[in-house]
């Protein structure tokens, strides 16, 4: 069982961040540049993310375009981190006091857009920190001996950006933050079981080494590809799990504000599909990269939608 108590952020560290709002407002000229800021934000999403660019759709504009944002920053944070270029940690320090500065520069518009959306929203910062921290964690740590461990990580990396998602969004009470980092548990997971191939090109093995080892299956398995019953019973043991992390999840969804639960909980549901994806191709995660179709989506959207409307 996952005990998510330890995540909760004391309540005098969310402090919401005071930001020089003359960078950000003012003149026509500047509102044209943060209209733009957003724009390229959007874009940006579109490109890297369909299912969340999808899921923020369904938001009203002013909180898709902050949701956005948000990714914007999650996106840039973690490809500096993935770039084979440069001192990795310099350059995420520098990205790290760029991008969580109370002026920002009008030249940088995911910058712009993000301060923007903290300012608008009140997003406290700390969970930004806990972010990068996370992303920056896959310099040291290629290993993880434990699925609280894994947890760990998926709460740095993914519950952080629902926590942020979550003040963007609206909610009507702090109990639901329990089920927003469970949520982003899930989600994480659900990223770490579909690109297990992806991953072990990159040197990094997320899955639960006690896992691996309860199952008999070793590094050298893995790095053959090998998709036999004892690999098939280790993704079924971990899809589960997931699974249930999704249901423990769902209560959250009616304690957000109204115009935005069916947005969050079609983003749950479209990555909750990748499961049933991975299922159908026989668990095989080293050769091909399970995603869901158009109509999979639309499916999936429809239910959400009569299912939330219900709420």
């Amino acid at each position: 069982m996952l005990y998510v108590d330890k995540y909760i952020v004391a309540p005098q560290d969310l402090t919401p961040p005071v930001f020089d709002t003359q960078a950000l407002l003012g003149s026509k000229e500047q509102q044209r540049v943060l209209d733009f800021a957003y724009d390229y934000c959007s874009r940006l999403t579109a490109i890297h993310s369909k299912s969340f660019y999808v899921a923020s759709q369904l938001l009203p504009t002013h909180k898709r375009k902050a949701v956005r944002a948000l990714y914007a920053f999650c996106r840039i944070t973690d490809d500096i981190v993935d770039s084979p270029t440069g001192n990795v940690p310099v350059n995420v320090a520098e990205w790290r006091q760029r991008s969580l500065v109370n002026k920002p520069h009008p030249s940088d518009p995911v910058v712009l857009a993000w301060t923007d959306a903290c300012h608008n929203y009140s997003i406290p910062l700390v969970y930004a920190h806990q972010l990068i921290d996370g992303v920056l964690s896959d310099l040291s740590k290629f290993r993880y001996q434990t699925f609280d461990e894994v947890a760990d990580y998926a709460y740095a990396v993914a519950s952080t950006v629902g926590l942020m998602s979550m003040h963007i969004v609206g909610y009507q009470t702090v109990e639901a933050t329990p089920y927003a980092i469970k949520l982003g548990i899930a989600l994480q997971m659900t990223n770490i079981l579909r690109d297990v191939g992806e991953d072990l090109r990159m040197g990094r093995i997320y899955l639960p080494q006690e896992d691996l080892e309860a199952f008999n299956l070793t590094e050298a398995d893995l790095q053959r590809g090998v998709v036999d019953d004892r690999w098939r019973a280790f993704m079924r043991f971990q899809i589960d799990r997931t699974r249930k992390l999704y249901d423990d999840a769902w209560p959250g969804i009616k304690m957000l504000d109204r115009d935005g639960r069916f947005s969050i909980a079609s983003a749950g549901n479209l990555y909750r599909a990748i499961l049933n994806e991975i299922e159908q191709n026989d668990y095989d995660v080293f050769s091909q990269r399970a995603f869901t179709g158009k109509r999979q989506k639309a499916r999936e959207l429809m239910r959400t939608w009569w299912v939330t409307k219900l709420m």
